[in-house]
């Protein structure tokens, strides 16, 4: 744990070193950690690793001149609640006041760098005031996600009325801590045609499923196959900034999966499951048994189906190639993004720098207008009118036309006729589920994968997590809901992977998601569906505001511009248990000239 007193502890694996902090309206485009993935080819005998190669590890035990010690403050400095960031000269150190007792931590969050000291403390531990990590007090361990480590937690003891913290130097600079591992023992790793995991899709749910076993205990052979070129990375990312190169994405290098031997078979298709015979095919013959199998296969973006569709130069964007083509033959010419969510407005916002001219082509009459509201996508839609994009509203494309099988113009329905020499499609999605439709595995009409709290499917010892499942909402009635976000699909991961080892987890979490537009972030906590009011706090046209979603006399969603940390605030309050009601909010928005937010944390209702 990096401390110096008494016994020493062994200090955990580091891997990533943190970047120095981005400017605040940068915190989207920050680095989560740089690795260098190099693809491994899924061709029958090359699907396998060497194990000698292990990552660097640091000194177990730190000597006395690897740490350093200061009083960081007087006992009475810090009420109970409280956080501070202290400086221990060879780094920052986060010291929280919590039952009468001190706790000291790493002071960034390890997901994207973000100052945890602005974060939210309640239930023993912090959350994140940009993306909604939690981690323990007691223990630094990374409790809710985004991100995949944890915190360094530093010794504090009191003498004399002063509060001292001691700390390993490396512990100090590296800012994050990697959860001690087991190693793959199973003898035929990476040569027999059976596994003991093996897990379909490598985005986040798949990755955060192969660590939990690790982390458990778990030292059989685990096997991830990917569509992808490559190891797995931060895809919302690739529509926040478009150029970022596949090896600056990278969740973790390749070093670490060698390491904990998870075995990642990059551009492998299954294309049957035979759960009878615990047995996948691949695309090129390859089979592989299995014991335990996780169905993480995410969703595959919606493409036009107008005249012209095949056109070139019309994108999706699934991959970073994708997004760095996108980029490269936007620079100086006429885009067009058909759609206004999520990822089309992003693109949008990244390409009004680049392009000569970005227009967005939307069916809705503002853009994010089911999710967010009309008020809400009107104050974002000034912003980017604002920054010189052009609005097609309650339109949609008839014809994609080229010029040498180029594309040259988008004709909309409106009969107007748009110049572009590159369109980009962000129209949604749907779960990439096609090659389970003989498997026996339960799908819904849509194509969802039902799973149960437990993210167990209909068949036994099958799994799935993420983008391509329905699962019940534990603070909403247990309804069952898809939510195709980044946050949740590591949570499922976690749960699915407990039990796999007979665990019986839960999933629990209180969904959270952002978005990032012009150097801003939009943060939004909640499931908002179906809301029927939204009471607005603050200024929508300063883009510093907070919005309350309401469903009778219930909040189910809240999103927030500069306004930090009231969704993480919300996300807590929801976590713990306690609702919201709307006559709450409404007395906050009548008497709140100061932003003052105490009554959140109440604890009635």
């Amino acid at each position: 744990m990096g401390g110096c007193f008494s016994k020493p502890k062994p200090v955990e694996l580091k891997i990533e070193v943190v970047l120095p902090e981005k400017e605040r309206g940068k915190e989207e485009l920050s680095a989560s950690g740089k690795g260098s993935p190099r693809a491994y080819q899924g061709n029958g005998t090359a699907r396998h690793f060497h194990t000698e190669e292990r990552l660097p590890t640091p000194h177990p035990y730190p000597s006395p001149q690897d740490c350093v010690e200061a009083a960081v403050c007087h006992v009475k400095d810090l009420e109970n609640g409280q956080m501070r960031e202290v400086e221990l000269g060879w780094g920052k150190v986060l010291l929280v006041k919590d039952n009468g007792e001190f706790h000291a931590l790493g002071h960034k969050c390890p997901h994207y760098g973000a100052p945890l000291v602005k974060g939210v403390l309640s239930r023993g531990r912090v959350r994140c005031p940009w993306h909604g990590a939690c981690f323990n007090i007691s223990t630094g361990d990374l409790e809710d996600f985004p991100g995949l480590d944890s915190l360094h937690k530093f010794q504090v003891k009191i003498e004399k009325e002063k509060v001292y913290v001691r700390a390993s130097k490396q512990a100090l600079q590296l800012q994050r801590r990697t959860k001690v591992m087991a190693k793959c023992i199973s003898p035929s790793a990476g040569y027999s045609g059976s596994t003991n995991v093996l897990i379909v899709g490598a985005g986040a749910a798949g990755l955060v499923c192969a660590e939990t076993l690790r982390q458990e205990g778990f030292s059989d052979r685990i096997v991830l196959c990917t569509l992808d070129r490559h190891l797995p990375y931060d895809r919302p990312k690739l529509s926040k900034s478009l150029d970022t190169q596949p090896e600056q994405l990278a969740l973790r290098p390749k070093e670490f999966f060698r390491a904990y031997g998870i075995e990642v078979l990059t551009e492998a298709q299954v294309v049957t499951v035979d759960v009878r015979n615990k047995k996948v095919v691949f695309k090129d013959g390859f089979k592989l048994e299995y014991s335990k199998l996780l169905l993480a296969p995410g969703s595959s973006p919606k493409t036009l189906s107008c005249k012209g569709k095949e056109v070139e130069n019309v994108f999706t964007i699934r991959t970073p190639e994708d997004a760095n083509r996108v980029v490269r033959l936007a620079r100086g010419r006429n885009v067009v993004v058909v759609g206004a969510g999520f990822l089309g407005m992003e693109v949008a916002a990244y390409l009004t720098e680049k392009a000569h001219s970005v227009s967005v082509v939307e069916l809705e009459e503002t853009p994010f207008r089911r999710f967010l509201g009309e008020r809400v996508g009107r104050a974002l839609m000034k912003m980017f009118e604002n920054n010189r994009v052009k609005f097609y509203m309650q339109t949609e494309v008839s014809e994609l036309r080229a010029q040498e099988g180029k594309l040259k113009e988008v004709v909309l329905k409106s009969s107007k006729v748009v110049r572009a020499d590159v369109c980009v499609v962000g129209i949604g999605a749907v779960p990439a589920t096609g090659f389970l439709k003989q498997s026996g595995i339960s799908l819904d009409s849509r194509g969802f994968i039902p799973v149960n709290k437990m993210m167990q499917t209909n068949v036994p010892g099958v799994f799935a997590a993420g983008d391509a499942v329905t699962f019940p909402l534990a603070w909403r009635n247990n309804r069952k809901v898809n939510i195709p976000h980044w946050q949740m699909a590591h949570a499922q991961g976690r749960v699915a992977a407990q039990n796999m080892l007979a665990q019986e987890a839960e999933i629990s979490t209180v969904p959270y998601l952002w978005t990032a537009m012009f150097g801003k972030s939009l943060r939004y906590t909640g499931y908002g569906e179906s809301f029927d009011d939204v009471i607005i706090q603050g200024d929508l046209e300063e883009l510093k505001f907070v919005a309350f979603y309401t469903k009778g006399d219930e909040v189910i969603a809240v999103a927030s511009m500069n306004y930090d940390p009231i969704v993480s605030k919300v996300a807590e309050v929801l976590a713990s248990g306690r609702a919201i009601r709307k006559r709450e909010v409404e007395l906050f928005v009548l008497h709140s000239k100061t932003g003052d937010m105490s009554w959140l944390t109440g604890k009635g209702s």
